[in-house]
């Protein structure tokens, strides 16, 4: 059994509407999830929704791995730290960047963890979404701030060099999830440029604009996964 991690893009995805509720208790809170036919999906922020800073990862993982999860699929919206990577193009990261904020269960015991991101799953989830379009990338840094506000002018000057993408929670999950020894890999849906990047002012309209324009090709995608399962 495999699972999809998803954010606010995925609230009123269609594909998961006649799926069956579960609730799972962790001892990090309780998770709400929905289980299909061999799939679960789990909406990281919550019902109600919770913003970027306050959401409960621990809870989450631990979830999917008590319920025996051996595979975790995220899709993580993002802006473009690069004029070359085009809002409404597909990108599954090979590394991450988050030195200031480092989630783990690792609390009480000296336990030291090497991150690496599996090469080989993410390839096949690349696989899956070029079959749905060539707007698609395999590789890249996946830089995560702290939110909930969008980074600054300043910051971003910082930040495209270190990294390709900007998001809010892909460095959490894929942390926690190593540590669960769960592979991890991401779709992350470029929605914008970031702050900065281009001439044109960043709105929060063309935000929400672009990620409506990109969920057809995300549900695509993970139906493609969905039908075919994880190897």
């Amino acid at each position: 059994m495999f699972a999809i991690i998803g954010g606010t893009s995925l609230l009123d995805c269609r594909i998961f509407s006649g799926w069956t509720e579960e609730t799972v208790e962790t001892p990090f809170g309780t998770v709400t999830v929905k289980r299909g036919d061999g799939v679960v999906f789990l909406q990281r922020h919550g019902s109600p929704p919770l913003p970027p800073h306050r959401i409960r990862h621990r809870a989450n993982i631990a979830a999917l791995k008590e319920l025996g999860v051996h595979k975790i699929v995220a899709v993580n919206s993002v802006g473009s730290l690069t004029f070359s990577l085009e809002p409404g193009t597909l990108l599954v990261p090979d590394d991450f960047v988050s030195p200031w904020h480092i989630e783990t269960f690792f609390d009480d015991e000296m336990r030291f963890m090497i991150p690496v991101m599996d090469g080989n799953f993410a390839h096949e989830v690349f696989v899956a979404c070029r079959e749905h379009t060539m707007a698609v990338r395999m590789g890249g840094i996946y830089v995560q701030t702290i939110g909930p506000r969008l980074e600054t002018r300043a910051e971003i000057n910082i930040l495209k060099g270190f990294g390709d993408i900007v998001g809010m929670t892909l460095a959490s999950e894929a942390t926690l999830a190593m540590e669960m020894d769960l592979p991890y890999a991401s779709i992350c849906s470029i929605d914008n440029y970031c702050h900065g990047i281009v001439e044109v002012p960043l709105t929060m309209d063309e935000i929400r604009a672009n990620v409506t324009r990109n969920l057809s090709t995300i549900e695509s995608v993970l139906d493609t996964l969905i039908t075919r399962g994880l190897s």
